[in-house]
């Protein structure tokens, strides 16, 4: 999540802690108020089956999709959700339903290598690693400090991304952190890249805007050292990269309104910025830049869901898929199909939705109902072929 949504997210969870009257009579209004009005998008809602303890053996995890609901920070009430790609099926809470126990305070992201599953529980401070055969826990790594997101070097190597001042090497064969490279700031994303990897910087969060270095580190992934460093607008959140090896990279502008948001092209030969777009026209925060299965089309949040070709000479005016009242938090595309996967967290409390788009014209193909603030998406390796 961004810094933005992790400030409200933080004050509605303390309203709710210190107000229990408030947080039912708010739950109330709402329930009434849907109750009235008729959602077209919702009303074709796929509900989710939730497996009784120990039989999740009885799922298959080849070809399908994970959503990590993060939870309210503090509740620990995170959750993975898992939809059939081929039926359309949607399972609840299957860490739980395979291990007994729930998987913790803040589910960030997912990645998957083989047929284990990496789970980021950003405020657990650990890296759940789950069997993809029946999501039974095969270890618990500790020792970070609010990890954001993983990225494998190899199949023995990883890094993650903390948000206090490092970035964890992690060894997977003995599921061990073995070392850190220290950084000045919160790190967030991450893009392999060759030899190197491209990590975001956001800055501390106890400083101004003003005071803030947003970059993206370089770092050697042979020496684990950062080697080189790229200036950024303000809060660079969500990187990637297209067909013709440009590392795209979309800065929030800062938590507090800094400067306007922007999108960035990076040549990763000459390390510079070569392309910068500036929204002009503020609707929130743009995230979660993600791109297609041909790499030429990127698509983003900025309220609702824009789709923009990479050689495009300006941002696109109109959204794929409108917001029309929805808050569009989390965004995927898929591997194979180039499908939308977005997320609604409807209001921080609810359980959320996803909703399976066209990529050619937005239309809704399916809507499933998820856990609480449905934040990523991990697709597993066999729905990737």
């Amino acid at each position: 999540m961004n810094l933005i949504n992790k400030v409200i997210r933080t004050n509605i969870s303390h309203t709710i802690i210190s107000n229990s009257r408030l947080f039912l009579f708010v739950c109330f209004i709402f329930l009434l108020i849907s109750g009235c009005s008729k959602d077209p998008i919702r009303e074709k809602t796929v509900d989710p089956v939730s497996p009784p303890p120990g039989d999740t053996a009885k799922l298959s995890y080849k070809n399908g999709i994970f959503v990590i609901n993060e939870g309210n920070l503090s509740w620990a009430n995170a959750s993975i959700t898992y939809i059939d790609n081929k039926t359309d099926s949607v399972y609840q809470d299957i860490f739980e339903s395979a291990n007994s126990r729930d998987l913790g305070d803040v589910a960030q992201s997912m990645k998957v290598l083989g047929n284990k599953g990496y789970i980021i529980v950003n405020n657990s401070n650990r890296v759940e690693v789950v069997s993809l055969k029946d999501f039974k826990t095969l270890a618990s790594i500790t020792g970070f400090n609010s990890p954001r997101y993983l990225e494998f070097i190899d199949s023995t190597k990883a890094y993650v991304t903390n948000m206090k001042k490092n970035i964890s090497v992690v060894d997977l064969k003995s599921m061990t952190i073995v070392k850190n490279i220290a950084t000045p700031y919160w790190t967030e994303n991450l893009l392999h890249y060759g030899q190197y990897m491209f990590v975001t910087c956001i800055g501390s969060f106890n400083e101004s805007s003003a005071n803030r270095k947003a970059q993206v580190y370089v770092i050697d992934t042979q020496s684990d050292m950062i080697i080189d460093s790229i200036l950024m607008g303000k809060e660079p959140v969500s990187i990637t990269v297209d067909r013709k090896n440009k590392i795209w990279v979309i800065c929030t502008g800062g938590y507090n309104n800094y400067e306007a948001p922007t999108l960035k092209r990076i040549d990763p030969v000459l390390m510079i910025v070569d392309k910068s777009f500036t929204f002009s026209v503020q609707q929130g925060v743009p995230s979660r830049l993600c791109i297609n299965p041909t790499a030429d089309t990127l698509y983003y949040i900025y309220g609702g869901v824009f789709q923009m070709p990479v050689s495009a000479g300006e941002l696109p005016a109109e959204p794929l898929i409108p917001a029309n009242g929805h808050l569009f938090y989390g965004l995927a595309i898929h591997p194979e199909t180039g499908q939308v996967y977005v997320s609604d967290a409807v209001n921080y409390v609810q359980s959320g939705y996803i909703f399976k788009c066209s990529q050619a014209n937005g239309q809704v193909l399916h809507t499933y109902k998820a856990g609480r603030i449905p934040g990523s998406f991990c697709f597993t390796p066999s729905s990737q072929k």
